[in-house]
């Protein structure tokens, strides 16, 4: 799914974004937005007895605006895959990688970090998202160079 975010640059201009202690404060009508669309798609549905997707949905937001959802699948086997890889997965079959802006979120609206597998997923798809915002709370984000402090990749 693709559209783009209608004003998000006066968002980023108007709310002149701001560091507190390290923790990245995004404009609160921007971080909402997200938080409540990847929400949204967090409606678990049973696939068969041994799958279940979306228990979690995932929002980003692209260095071109544009706006890529993804939802997780849970499989007992094990081979399933996290809300923010299917929405990669959609902003790379648009021809993007760079990400500005993502949150996941479960169905109760909690705000879920991503994990190990995810943050290296969003840096290897374009080193430059070691800027990205990643949105770890209410009106509260993280940029992923501090989620992910030391690339292993550098060692090479």
């Amino acid at each position: 799914m693709l559209r783009k975010l209608k004003d998000i640059g006066k968002f980023l201009h108007d709310y002149h974004l701001s560091y507190v202690i390290g923790v990245m404060v995004m404009p609160p009508a921007i971080n909402t937005e997200l938080v409540e669309r990847a929400k949204s798609l967090a409606r678990p549905k049973r696939l068969s007895k041994d799958c279940v997707s979306a228990e979690v949905g995932c929002a980003l937001i692209t260095s071109k605006n544009n706006l890529f959802v993804g939802v997780s699948i849970d499989c007992a086997c094990g081979i399933g895959t996290c809300a923010e890889h299917g929405a990669i997965q959609n902003m790379l079959v648009s021809g993007e990688s760079r990400i500005k802006t993502i949150v996941a979120v479960a169905g109760n609206g909690t705000v879920l970090p991503p994990c190990g597998r995810c943050r290296e997923l969003i840096y290897q798809v374009n080193g430059m998202n070691r800027e990205a915002n990643i949105i770890v709370g209410k009106h509260k984000t993280r940029k992923l160079k501090d989620l992910l402090p030391e690339p292993w990749q550098k060692a090479f």
